[in-house]
């Protein structure tokens, strides 16, 4: 079930993707309600791979390649979600391959024995976990965003450009997911000190320090935004520089910890 179910996402979300990039490039009419319709069956393929993948007998499975999985899924979903109301759907280009080679991944690597984890544990790893998506999803968004600017500066006004909202709406979606992200992360920073006896333990210090640099740069951003009216490359330099940082101390730490302690 688990190779059936990752197979179909993997062929719904680059189906989804193929046709998308086609519609950006102008070889086909736009066609939402069926790029939407095989983005949804393959968030649903995945949805059920996630949870075979989650759920073992000793308990959750969150190695790498899992939680790798897990925010790909969340952030396939809500891009999907969004683009019911907002025209973003030139993020299915980005996104659905991201989460079907991170679902394929996950498949060939081998399911990891579970362990139990208490209440506050799993709070802290959720608002993580949300966090990183938005990020993410603000991550692929800063790109588009730069790329807007170049075809924008070099007089480009087909392809791409042609088929993103204006240069306003792409900032002001970037900053709300910014700031959507950073009170997710405070959240997820605040839990974390309060379900750790020591959050700069041997084992945590790696990801506690990069994660509150992460958050401290895209405060940084915020306040920039704010004081200064940053937009444009700015932003999307903040924007990239500050999800590494994040991502480094994210996946670095598990990595660490998994395969080389």
């Amino acid at each position: 079930m688990l190779l059936i179910s990752t197979l179909l996402a993997v062929l719904l979300y680059s189906a989804t993707a193929g046709l998308q990039w086609q519609v950006m490039k102008g070889q086909r009419q736009q066609s939402r309600s069926l790029n939407q319709l095989l983005g949804l069956g393959g968030l649903c393929a995945h949805t059920l791979a996630i949870y075979l993948v989650l759920h073992q007998p000793g308990g959750i499975n969150l190695s790498v390649f899992s939680v790798g999985s897990l925010i790909s899924w969340l952030v396939a979903g809500l891009v999907l979600l969004s683009s019911l109301r907002q025209s973003i759907d030139n993020l299915f280009i980005g996104v659905f391959p991201m989460a079907a080679l991170t679902a394929l991944a996950t498949l060939l690597a081998g399911v990891a024995p579970g362990r139990d984890y208490d209440s506050g544990l799993i709070l802290h790893i959720l608002l993580s976990i949300l966090a990183y998506s938005i990020f993410t999803i603000a991550a692929i968004q800063a790109i588009l965003l730069s790329r807007q600017i170049a075809a924008l500066k070099h007089h480009h006004t087909r392809g791409l450009v042609a088929s993103l909202p204006p240069l306003q709406t792409m900032e002001r979606l970037l900053f709300e997911m910014v700031w959507t992200g950073l009170i997710l992360l405070t959240a997820s920073l605040l839990t974390g000190f309060i379900v750790f006896e020591d959050l700069f333990a041997q084992h945590l210090v790696h990801k506690t320090v990069l994660s509150i640099i992460a958050w401290g740069l895209y405060a940084t951003l915020l306040f920039g935004r704010i004081s200064f009216g940053w937009r444009s490359l700015t932003a999307v330099r903040w924007t990239l520089t500050s999800f590494v940082t994040l991502a480094l101390g994210f996946f670095g730490s598990k990595m660490v910890i998994e395969w080389l302690v």
